[in-house]
């Protein structure tokens, strides 16, 4: 994320609840601003409304003071249909859970979380996404 303008993020926002959308699965995971590390969840294997009904039910579980949604683009930057659709779900979420929502660029989250071994690749990329998201707090 270099190069990554710095988030507003409130100092008092420490745990965070991390989505990496996809068509058929989204994975989650959750971690903190004090250790900077995130834990993969079990991944939702729900599509449309459903989807988010299960996202809010993992909001109510963990109560994290914010959201971060990994929202994907074509290597050269350019947007395409899944970027649209995660960009949905991230408003979608903030609508029905009531919390701040971030948006991370989570281009090769998931070929990382491949290659460090990950059971779960959409898990894995959620942590992938949620790790980046930490490490560019200040």
């Amino acid at each position: 994320m270099s190069g990554t303008p710095v988030l507003d993020v409130p100092p008092n926002f420490n745990t965070f609840l991390a989505f990496d959308y996809g068509l058929k699965r989204t994975g989650v995971a959750v971690g903190n601003r004090l250790l900077r590390t995130a834990t993969p969840q079990q991944t939702i294997r729900a599509e449309g409304q459903a989807r988010v009904e299960e996202a809010v039910k993992r909001v109510k579980q963990w109560q994290p003071d914010a959201l971060v949604v990994g929202v994907p683009f074509h290597p050269d930057g350019a947007s395409h249909d899944n970027t649209a659709r995660a960009r949905k779900f991230a408003r979608q979420l903030r609508s029905a859970s009531g919390l701040a929502v971030y948006e991370v660029d989570e281009r090769y989250s998931t070929t990382e979380a491949l290659a460090s071994g990950a059971a779960d690749a959409d898990a894995g990329a959620a942590c992938v996404i949620l790790e980046q998201f930490l490490r560019s707090l200040p």
